[in-house]
């Protein structure tokens, strides 16, 4: 092999490397701000749950629909490509359950909607919101996101 083509074949190796790395880093860096959003639209809710702060039914529909519209988009980010780098807290599960783990982003959607049709007013929320988190944010925290 000429001393050319290795160096081509070095270039074209290190440009693909990363092109793809950088792929690897938007998806992690999409998927955390989705995600990372969902903790700023749970914060008054959560608030309001723990009696902290006053109810107050827009910042409850607020965070549902931030739900609604982050969910569907993040599936695709925990592609095969996606599993390491960016200071991702993913863990190696989801790649392994990763029927499960999409499912879960299905259903966190729908029981977004749902909730946001029987959330009308403070008792409703004190008794829909803590589930709502719990079957949702938190169970999936517990298998598949590196413990804090």
């Amino acid at each position: 092999m000429s001393a050319r083509l290795v160096s081509a074949v070095v270039l074209a190796s290190a440009m693909f490397a990363s092109a793809a790395s950088a792929q690897n880093i938007d998806a992690i860096k999409a998927r955390k701000e989705i995600l990372k959003s969902f903790g700023a639209a749970n914060k008054d809710p959560g608030a309001m749950a723990k009696g902290e702060v006053k109810f107050d039914l827009a910042k409850v529909k607020a965070a549902l629909a931030a739900f609604q519209a982050g969910a569907p988009k993040l599936a695709p980010l925990f592609g095969d490509d996606a599993k390491t780098g960016g200071e991702t807290e993913a863990l190696p599960a989801i790649w392994a359950n990763k029927k499960d783990f999409d499912e879960r982003f299905v259903k966190l959607a729908a029981a977004a909607k749902a909730a946001e049709g029987t959330i009308t007013d403070e008792l409703e929320f004190t008794e829909a919101w803590p589930k709502l988190i719990s079957e949702n944010c938190s169970s999936c925290h517990k298998l598949y996101r590196k413990p804090k």
